[in-house]
């Protein structure tokens, strides 16, 4: 009797907003008012999680326009409806309905270049226009190589190959790519996104001489090897400033951010977001015209990138810089205010966090953001009332922004401030306790034990440091909100994987690191919905099926809540409602007619090189995590025109 009251109060309060004011108004009044309220849609579906402690599983979903106004079962929303018209949809009769799914945190150019590219990998990606095969030798490389190079019609277009890794495919020399074509340009994007091998005609094409090369300075020669046309880190970020237009011509852009739109909805994403990405308004504008679009299935946030602006302008002209970027989005894209990313130490696939104690073998660590230029940075933002993201993989580098949290707490104490603790790679239960009595929240790559806990308790790390990577399950049991992200492509950007590596911590060799590290079922689900939300600010509207927020769905053949662990990665994704309306998927079919999510296939020696991606030439320079070269690409795009 209860939640008929409740369902009959909600509605009554909904179809008060449509009559006239309570003063005025009669029975009469009412009467018209409800015969003229708009129809509501129930959706009965096999199971419904809503994620309300309340009601954590319903039978349907009642939704006007683009928002949910009840739950539970079929019955009791059509009794509540009363006079008030509805239809009843069965679509998803035989189907789960979960809220709608987020990636939380990827890089759509870089992932859209990557993915439109030639891609010779050593993992299978399953894509849009079928399944590319993973090879697994030098020999095969350079084979696959040449047989792209023939199927080329225009002997002088750009043949730009991403996936290469020399641990799979041996060294690769200029020699090969001269003897593949002496016409066409040739530039393999190492796997890691981190390093350029290009041929003798794309260096004539693009200006990369000798006396370019000898102006470079000491440091940044350190990383490149001109003879045979290999450039990483600030070699890579250098050589990016000549060959970007190329890369990313308005061709291959539009291409590659059609495909993310494309992959986001085949894995049942219906909100995404960049934390630190574009600082180019022509390319913001390119983006705004294929994910901003009415007809994208789900919108797309940005967080501003705080270095660049703390790099460039005075502490007095930080917030008013900050705040031009937020007319930039448009339509389905917007930028979200008061909100800010930072960086702290390296990345975790270089191996240039930032480590107690130092690594096994001696080398050291990276600063992305100088300690002093991040607390400056950190203290402005801080100041101005933003929440604020930071990129953090060790846990030297966690300690730094944990000693900068309870400084500006005890300088200037606010409420609610949300920090996010973003990666968390390497860290001490003692930093759990820490972040948990700070009110820091913490959004964690679960990929990080799956691909690289098995080769870096080997190599750099102590095994029992490099199993707990990402030490989620402590985390849970302290009670912080934490969200998975994926930072593709870095990792595909599909919540049911990244649910499943939290889960399960299996390895591409069959092992279980860190099992005592393994999330819940529901706290896995909440990382990619409401906690998701939560970390962006938005779980007023999203993030969990209640009323009053939007009406997102992800409609699933399986629940991830009882479905054999080892398998939530294989659910079915049937398509998803966003903000009321219903986007079933596009389904790719591999060559035997299979139906497959999108994404790579991890085969047993998938990511073995993966573990090792972009290990070499870490103690010289500067080191980058993909959200870096996703900006220097955009930067360099642009710097041109």
């Amino acid at each position: 009797m209860k939640r008929k009251t409740w369902f009959m109060m909600a509605l009554a309060f909904f179809a008060m907003s449509y009559a006239v004011s309570a003063q005025e108004a009669s029975l009469q009044d009412f009467a018209k008012a409800m015969e003229t309220l708009p129809q509501l849609v129930i959706y009965q579906a096999k199971e419904i999680v809503t994620l309300d402690p309340a009601k954590p599983t319903v039978q349907a979903v009642a939704v006007v326009g683009d928002r949910i106004i009840a739950t539970g079962t079929l019955d009791e929303l059509k009794a509540a409806a009363g006079t008030q018209p509805y239809r009843v949809d069965t679509t998803f009769a035989n189907q789960i309905v979960v809220p709608g799914l987020i990636a939380q945190h990827d890089h759509p150019l870089l992932a859209g270049l990557t993915m439109t590219s030639e891609i010779i990998a050593i993992e299978d990606w399953v894509l849009p226009k079928g399944t590319v095969k993973a090879v697994k030798s030098h020999e095969e490389y350079l084979k696959r190589l040449a047989e792209a190079n023939q199927k080329m019609k225009d002997p002088d277009t750009l043949l730009l190959t991403w996936g290469y890794h020399h641990y799979f495919h041996g060294k690769l020399k200029k020699a090969d790519l001269d003897a593949i074509s002496s016409t066409r340009p040739i530039i393999v994007w190492h796997r890691s996104a981190h390093e350029f091998y290009l041929n003798s005609v794309a260096e004539k094409k693009y200006g990369v001489t000798k006396e370019w090369f000898d102006k470079l300075s000491e440091n940044v020669k350190k990383q490149c090897d001109f003879e045979n046309a290999h450039y990483w880190e600030q070699g890579y970020f250098t050589l990016l400033t000549l060959v970007a237009p190329a890369m990313a011509s308005p061709e291959r852009v539009l291409a590659g951010l059609t495909f993310v739109k494309e992959y986001y909805h085949a894995n049942g994403v219906t909100l995404g977001c960049e934390p630190g990405g574009i600082v180019s308004k022509p390319l913001q504008n390119a983006q705004n015209a294929v994910l901003g679009n009415s007809s994208s299935p789900f919108r797309f946030y940005f967080i501003v990138d705080g270095k660049s602006i703390t790099g460039a302008f005075p502490d007095e002209k930080v917030a008013e810089e900050t705040e031009k970027l937020l007319s930039w989005g448009q339509g389905m894209t917007a930028f979200l205010p008061k909100q800010i990313k930072l960086f702290a130490d390296g990345a975790i696939f270089s191996q240039a966090m930032q480590l107690t104690g130092g690594y096994t073998d001696g080398h050291k660590g990276e600063w992305i953001m100088d300690p002093d230029f991040y607390a400056r940075t950190f203290k402005v933002y801080w100041d101005l009332g933003y929440q604020i993201h930071i990129h953090v993989n060790g846990d030297a580098g966690l300690d730094i922004v944990l000693d900068q949290l309870e400084l500006n707490i005890r300088r200037h104490p606010r409420s609610d401030h949300r920090m996010v603790v973003v990666h968390f790679a390497v860290s001490r239960p003692d930093q759990v306790e820490r972040i948990k009595r700070l009110g820091a929240i913490v959004s964690g790559n679960p990929y990080y034990p799956v691909a690289l806990a098995d080769n870096y308790r080997m190599n750099g790390l102590e095994p029992g440091r490099a199993d707990v990577m990402v030490r989620m399950r402590d985390v849970e049991k302290a009670g912080i909100s934490y969200s998975y992200h994926a930072d593709m492509p870095m990792a595909p950007a599909r919540p049911l994987f990244l649910m499943w590596a939290g889960v399960n911590r299996i390895t591409n060799d069959g092992n279980v690191r860190g099992p005592e590290q393994r999330v819940s079922r529901l706290g896995a689900l909440k990382a990619v919905t409401l906690e998701a939300a939560y970390s962006l600010r938005m779980e007023k509207d999203v993030g969990s099926i209640v009323p009053g927020k939007l009406a997102n769905f992800t409609i699933l053949a399986e629940t991830p809540l009882t479905v054999d662990p080892v398998k939530i990665k294989d659910i079915a994704v049937w398509g998803t409602v966003h903000e009321g309306r219903i986007l079933p998927v596009k389904k790719a079919a591999d060559a035997t007619g299979k139906i497959s999510v999108l994404g790579p296939v991890l085969d047993e020696p998938t990511l073995a090189a993966v573990n090792e991606a972009d290990r070499h030439n870490h103690d010289e320079g500067d080191h980058s995590d993909i959200c870096m070269v996703s900006q220097a690409l955009e930067a360099a795009v642009y710097r041109t025109k």
